[in-house]
């Protein structure tokens, strides 16, 4: 298992697990790039953002009484890249977090990125999502079968997530 993975502060010792510290969306799209071709699956869980500065201040801005104007540019989009590379065999799986029409969106995003599933985040349903440690998902897969599961545990939806995972790498003999 390679864990490719931003600043966080969970500690993991594994002898089956290399992680990959990144410090970017930049560095996450170049590690992601180099460790996807020998992988059997691929779960895009990261929250990486969409956008990012043009340009990055090298120390503190000060208050102005004008204001403020940020420009910012896209970052690569991982997961779609990721999608277009995919080889016959690998399963890729990814996330979504929408506030307005999160099925239609999150199967668009399915489509559009080449995925096997995704997994539709709620927010705002009350005791899901951050600052939580429960969450309310759905699974949709490539075949268009959506699966609604009730609030349960994070580590409950990792489990659901695994299995479905599993259940892609048995249907490609990737197991």
């Amino acid at each position: 298992v390679v864990l490719v993975s931003g600043p966080v502060s969970l500690t993991l010792n594994h002898p089956l697990v290399t992680i990959v510290p990144v410090r970017s969306a930049s560095e996450m799209y170049e590690a992601c790039l180099l460790h996807f071709p020998s992988c059997h699956a691929a779960v895009m869980c990261a929250a990486v953002a969409d956008y990012r500065p043009v340009k990055a201040a090298t120390e503190k801005i000060k208050r102005t009484a004008d204001g403020l104007t940020l420009h910012l540019e896209p970052n690569k989009d991982i997961a779609a890249e990721l999608g277009k590379r995919k080889k016959k065999g690998q399963v890729l799986a990814g996330f979504a977090l929408e506030t307005t029409n999160g099925l239609q969106h999150a199967k668009e995003k399915l489509k559009k990125k080449n995925l096997d599933f995704i997994v539709l985040n709620s927010l705002g349903e009350g005791q899901t999502g951050f600052g939580y440690d429960t969450n309310k998902v759905i699974i949709i897969d490539k075949h268009n079968k959506i699966r609604r599961f009730p609030l349960k545990s994070k580590k409950e939806v990792a489990v659901d997530v695994a299995d479905t995972l599993l259940s892609f790498m048995q249907k490609s003999k990737n197991i």
